[in-house]
């Protein structure tokens, strides 16, 4: 099984209705002036489509076309894209680019992906990167190391005159599972911010 078929399974198997927006997106984007948002690994586009309803202008963009097809079928003024980041990079500049959970069973150069990302956000944009900090009792990566948000920092090695950290912890939620089941779990989030505005 390669990367696409993993994860065009798991979408298709998703429970029909309209997704979440993930807590620590919705905390650090809320207070923010709407501009253009990237949103990688949108899943099933609970970000895209909560940025999108605040008035950004919002690219998505996602290796399962299962899930770029839902996000598409919702007729919501978003750019979603299937993209297969390993290979491939979304067009454009943005404010807000934000890499939630970014995780995956398959090879993946992470660190040269976000820096990428990096490189396409505006003057005075963030690059949002929250990292799971603990495994969920359903997650499928129950044997991961969690990198602390300063370890990503320091693997992203962003310049320090053009870059600032606005945000750097570990915190925890109630997380619930694909059954309904909860959880205390830990997000590791990191905040970026370019120079600039």
């Amino acid at each position: 099984m390669n990367a696409t078929e993993f994860w065009d399974g798991l979408y298709e198997r998703r429970s029909a209705g309209t997704p979440k927006v993930n807590t620590r997106l919705a905390e650090i984007a809320g207070p923010l002036t709407p501009g253009t948002a990237l949103d990688l690994g949108c899943g099933g586009g609970g970000d895209a489509l909560w940025l999108a309803a605040r008035g950004w202008r919002v690219t998505a963009a996602d290796i399962s076309g299962a899930a770029v097809r839902s996000l598409q079928d919702r007729g919501e003024p978003i750019t979603a894209l299937r993209v297969d980041l390993a290979e491939d990079f979304p067009d454009g500049a943005f404010d807000l680019v934000s890499a939630l959970y970014f995780h995956t069973p398959f090879a993946l150069d992470r660190a040269r992906v976000l820096r990428t990302a990096a490189n396409t956000v505006k003057p005075g944009g963030r690059l949002v990167v929250v990292d799971h900090g603990s495994a969920a009792p359903w997650s499928w990566d129950q044997d991961a190391e969690y990198a602390t948000p300063l370890e990503v920092a320091a693997e992203l090695a962003l310049d320090p005159v053009e870059w600032s950290i606005d945000r750097a912890e570990a915190a925890e939620r109630q997380a619930t599972g694909p059954a309904g089941q909860t959880a205390t779990v830990v997000d590791h989030v990191l905040v970026l911010r370019r120079a600039g505005r």
